[in-house]
């Protein structure tokens, strides 16, 4: 497990999200959004294939909007949209998309949800109750990770953990709530024995 969990890449949003993580374990904090998010590992992943170091699996970690009442903790993601792109196809054009669905492998070790990813903090409930006809979380990075890691022919796993309700209410919040986010997602990944318990 030791040899496996070393050829793991974990990306993060932000440093606050993995911040629990233990000292050396390799991490790549992309910054804030879906163009961040893929400019940043699609440079990460060239110059490791270029170099014959791909990672075996990049792991995601990283908070997350509810779309639903009741929702809470750390899920896996079996499933991502892009909310936010938007294109009537009329003609062949679709051949030129990436898929409107990307659907990911699940380890089994956690409660499952769909995740939609836009370039927008979701805080009203209008939007809110648009995605969640189709998803249980969302984000601003999760589809655009799970998209290069695809391309790369790299596994990938989403571990997302609620940090508020994508209303009106979570204006403001986000950061008070990081250092528990950090926590249980550090917690998730032992679960899944990503990293291993100290």
């Amino acid at each position: 497990m030791d040899n496996y969990a070393a050829e793991i890449l974990f990306v993060a949003a932000v440093d606050k999200e993995a911040a629990a993580l233990p000292e050396g374990t390799p991490l790549l904090v992309t910054g804030i959004g879906t163009l961040p998010a893929a400019i940043a590992l699609t440079e990460y992943l060239t110059v490791a294939r270029e170099e014959g170091t791909l990672p075996r699996r990049v792991v995601n970690i990283g908070t997350v909007g509810a779309l639903r009442d009741g929702l809470d903790g750390v899920y896996e993601i079996d499933r991502v949209t892009k909310h936010d792109f938007k294109l009537d196809i009329l003609t062949d054009i679709d051949r030129y998309l990436l898929p409107k669905v990307i659907e990911i492998p699940v380890t089994g070790n956690h409660p499952v949800q769909g995740l939609a990813t836009g370039d927008m903090f979701v805080s009203d409930t209008a939007t809110r109750d648009r995605l969640a006809q189709d998803s249980g979380l969302c984000d601003m990075e999760g589809y655009a990770i799970a998209a290069v890691c695809q391309r790369f022919g790299v596994p990938v796993t989403l571990l997302k953990q609620v940090s508020d309700p994508a209303n009106e209410s979570s204006v403001g919040k986000w950061d008070d709530a990081l250092p528990r986010a950090a926590h249980e997602l550090h917690e998730a990944c032992v679960k899944s024995g990503f990293i291993a318990a100290h």
